[in-house]
């Protein structure tokens, strides 16, 4: 099989309701069309979430880094790209580009998966789906961006507090991976956007946080313009970290 075969190329169109106060599409927007062509482009193979969960078994996201020169405006169209960069027993590396209308590279997204065992939690074999013939799809198209980091937080003052509610849960029963980027992001001041653009956003899953469940949001700054925030549930357990790089804002 050519590695153009491969990828998966999916369109999309910035709608204005996905769009800042900018006409940029926002980073909650682009985080759930990756997803979503992740699932798009597994399911066409053969290892998508309905498949898996024939056997009891899902896909759960654990790492993110996204990369971008600059974000599609209202009404662009833009592709999304997406291939298996690599698989191992535990873990998959699953990469992106995103192009704007004119097929220019406008960005990157590198991203690191498990399967579970829906009864168990536990991390399944990947080489025992389907006889391992997801390493059929390891593909060597390149991604030249930087692999997700460690993100370490000292502060012990949280930023903000919310109480996970309605619209934070998922089909999964949890709060959904895209509602901790879009509460990290609002932690940041409209001046802030006013002037810069995010550069590269990271993220790490680290556990599950479920209806009711108090988040304390813990942020500081690094170096200029970085961020790194972490996210306890409950005053205790981690749940997440980020990393959010600003730059100048590019007309």
């Amino acid at each position: 099989m050519s590695d153009a075969n491969k990828i998966g190329s999916y369109k999309f169109i910035a709608e204005p309701f996905h769009v800042d106060f900018k006409g940029r599409l926002t980073m909650g927007v682009l985080g759930n069309h990756l997803l979503n062509c992740a699932g798009f482009h597994a399911s066409e193979r053969g290892f998508g979430i309905a498949t898996l969960n024939e056997d009891n078994y899902t896909w759960v996201l654990s790492r993110l880094a996204i990369d971008l020169e600059e974000m599609p405006y209202q009404y662009e169209e833009f592709t999304v790209q997406t291939w298996v960069e690599n698989v191992y027993r535990l873990f998959t590396d699953r990469n992106f580009a995103i192009l704007n209308k004119d097929g220019k590279k406008i960005g990157y997204a590198r991203s690191v998966w498990a399967m579970i065992n829906l009864n168990t939690r536990k991390p399944a074999d990947l080489l025992t789906l389907h006889g391992g013939s997801i390493v059929d799809y390891v593909c060597d198209e390149p991604c030249p961006i930087e692999k997700p980091s460690r993100i370490k937080v000292t502060t012990d003052k949280p930023s903000a507090k919310l109480t996970a509610k309605y619209s934070d849960i998922d089909i999964n029963g949890h709060v959904n991976s895209i509602r901790y980027i879009e509460h990290i992001l609002d932690l940041f001041p409209i001046q802030l956007y006013m002037r810069k653009q995010i550069q590269r956003f990271e993220m790490a899953y680290v556990a599950e946080s479920y209806y009711g469940d108090e988040l304390s949001f813990f942020e500081e700054e690094v170096n200029e313009d970085e961020y790194h925030v972490e996210i306890k549930k409950n005053d205790c357990e981690v749940v997440c970290r980020a990393k959010v790089k600003f730059v100048e804002f590019k007309i």
